[in-house]
């Protein structure tokens, strides 16, 4: 059975459903939630957090759009919420570095640094621009099609592509500095 039809017979109420839509879908989760927590264990944490909303939320799909769209939109929120917990959690419990633990930059993982830098940078976006996070995780992260993005946050195409240029405009500097 595709994962549409399992979502539309989730959101109908059908329990065995769910709990076949919910081990389908793990995998993709926690490798999308990796694409936004440089941790493994912080991208499972919040994958099961994405499970538990899924199998909270279900019943809020209409199956207007894709599921899988509804589900980058759950995976992103979840995410983002994950790091945001994860950072308020070290700045209330700020860690002593001995010497000898100091990170050495030569093994250092670049793409755990430019993850938090993006996450930094989408937490600053969404302070500043709100409306400019959306189209920039969906198509930037999530790679979604400009389509379904607009189709999803329910904007004409042209303006999902003047808002993505818009994000991606304010986000740059952010990302380099």
């Amino acid at each position: 059975m595709l994962t549409e039809d399992l979502a539309r017979l989730a959101a109908a109420g059908d329990q065995a459903a769910l709990d076949r839509l919910l081990a389908e879908v793990r995998p993709e989760v926690v490798r999308r939630c990796g694409r936004f927590l440089p941790c493994r264990e912080d991208a499972e944490e919040a994958a099961q957090d994405v499970l538990l909303q899924v199998a909270r939320k279900i019943s809020t799909f209409e199956g207007r759009s894709r599921f899988s769209t509804w589900l980058f939109t759950v995976v992103s929120n979840c995410a983002r919420q994950k790091y945001r917990e994860l950072k308020r959690r070290a700045a209330e419990q700020p860690a002593v570095i001995e010497p000898m633990e100091r990170v050495d930059p030569r093994t250092t993982s670049v793409i755990a640094g430019s993850r938090l830098d993006l996450l930094e940078a989408l937490d600053r976006l969404e302070r500043e621009r709100p409306d400019l996070v959306a189209p920039l995780v969906f198509r930037d992260i999530c790679q979604l099609e400009y389509a379904e993005i607009a189709e999803r946050i329910g904007i004409p195409l042209g303006t999902l592509k003047s808002r993505l240029h818009e994000a991606r405009k304010q986000v740059r500097p952010w990302l380099i500095a």
